[in-house]
Order: C-alpha cells, then sequence, then structure tokens
C-alpha cells in the first residue's frame, strides 16, 4: 500500500481516512522540492501568475466565458 501525507511538527500526518494500526511499521520516501531556479518551476510560475485582465470568477465560471454557460 502506498498513502501520501505530510510532515507537521515533525510528525507524519496521513489523510483521515486511513488507519494503521498501532505497531505498523512503515517506510518514509520524502518527495524532493524542486529547488526555485529550476527551468521547470521558472515555467510554471511565469504561467502562474496573475491575470488581472481576466474577470475574478474566471476559474469558477469559465465555461461561462468561454462557451456561454450559466453561471454557477
Amino acid at each position: 500500500m502506498s498513502y501520501k501525507g505530510t510532515v507537521k511538527n515533525g510528525v507524519v500526518v496521513l489523510p483521515p481516512n486511513v488507519k494503521l494500526p498501532d505497531g505498523t511499521e512503515v517506510d518514509v520516501v520524502a518527495d524532493e522540492l524542486r529547488p526555485a531556479d529550476d527551468p521547470f518551476v521558472q515555467a510554471v510560475l511565469k504561467l502562474a501568475k496573475p491575470r488581472p485582465h481576466l474577470p475574478k470568477d474566471y476559474a469558477l465560471n469559465h465555461g461561462h466565458y468561454i462557451r456561454g454557460e450559466p453561471k454557477k
């Protein structure tokens, strides 16, 4: 089995639906974070920058703005 969790205050916290019996042995493999100067990270940050020319509700109502669907 494989589960994804996060570390909070030095403790691995798993999703609430994951129930492991006390004493269960586990292996923890930490995902490596990419450095900020990584070209991939820079490309994502460039695309993820704020878009002030778009309506504030664009993410929620993109169907309305693209295809004329009713707003949510």
